[in-house]
């Protein structure tokens, strides 16, 4: 018996060659959001990159055409003092002598006057000027304990023009301060005071180191030292508040103290050791911080070797002509 019907063959081949078509087709959409997908995660990220370093580039540019502030009025990273007026009695009476303070020339003790020298100077000289250097952290106990024994009779040399005195706030002590940073922040409040109310750099540097914080405490705040700083006398008080306020001269500061760390300048080979460092006629004073009899003995005797070391003008010789022989 024979059938006229055959396998559906042609349909069957038909129906998976559709299929794979289909699959193909779906595999390539696959592929194509893939792709897409990939590209778009490559863009993200260069754009990303892109402006981090547009950001970068911009930051370090602008770090590097901003200059750092540096003070008026200073020299060699000094001070200064141009007047001593509103400086009171020191605070802690206890360190400083019963005594009035001597002149340069004499020394205060209990003793004579020391006579003076018995071989005359000479006329043509002048006595030169002493030079006094202090470089103070005003954390440092010994720069609180050298300021407060010595601040009158430094006041007297200078308002008599004996003597010309110089302080050089330095910050050694920045990690002293429970993390605030106190020695640089006030280092940085004296140049403000130095740059817009120089008249009164002296009297609030006294106030500084004559209420001086304890060493480990947090110190003053930069409010309470901008008040400290008006209080002295400042003639600019919104200007000087700005500049403590900001801790414009901070960055100075520390530039400051790394300079003197690596030598000071006019003096053979000294570099700063500790606070305070004192300089007469560029000679450091190793003697007891507390004794103003002792510093000015130092300061006389530094002045007698400046005195006598000036050379005398020495007089022009006169040329007699030799008279002309008749033959």
């Amino acid at each position: 018996m024979s059938s006229d019907e055959s396998p559906n063959v042609p349909a069957e081949r038909d129906r998976r060659h559709a299929v794979r078509e289909k699959a193909q087709q779906v595999q390539a959409q696959q592929s194509r959001a893939r792709v897409v997908r990939t590209a778009s995660v490559v863009t993200a990220l260069i754009a990303v990159i892109a402006i981090a370093a547009v950001v970068v580039v911009w930051a370090v540019s602008s770090a590097a055409s901003k200059p750092l502030l540096k003070p008026a009025n200073v020299t060699d990273d000094g001070f200064v003092v141009t007047t001593v007026s509103g400086v009171g009695a020191p605070t802690d009476s206890g360190s400083v002598s019963s005594e009035s303070p001597g002149a340069l020339g004499t020394v205060p003790t209990d003793e004579e006057p020391l006579a003076e020298p018995a071989t005359p100077a000479p006329a043509e000289t002048e006595q030169p000027v002493v030079d006094i250097r202090v470089y103070v952290d005003y954390l440092s106990t010994g720069s609180h304990d050298f300021q407060v024994a010595n601040v009158q009779q430094l006041s007297k040399w200078v308002s008599e023009d004996a003597a010309t005195l110089t302080y050089y706030p330095v910050a050694m002590l920045t990690a002293k301060s429970n993390g605030t940073k106190y020695s640089l922040r006030a280092a940085s409040a004296a140049a403000c005071v130095a740059t817009h109310s120089p008249d009164t750099f002296f009297a609030f540097n006294n106030a500084l180191l004559g209420q001086q914080p304890a060493v480990d405490s947090d110190g003053y705040t930069d409010v309470e030292l901008a008040d400290m700083a008006i209080a002295s006398g400042s003639d600019s008080p919104k200007v000087v508040r700005s500049c403590i306020e900001k801790e414009s001269f901070s960055s100075w500061a520390k530039s400051a103290t790394e300079r003197a760390l690596q030598g000071l300048p006019d003096t053979k080979g000294v570099a700063l050791t500790g606070t305070p460092m004192v300089l007469v006629n560029g000679m450091p004073y190793v003697g007891a911080l507390d004794d103003p009899k002792e510093f000015a003995q130092f300061v006389l005797t530094s002045a007698s070797d400046a005195y006598y070391k000036t050379p005398t003008p020495t007089p022009t010789p006169t040329v007699t002509p030799t008279p002309a022989t008749t033959p």
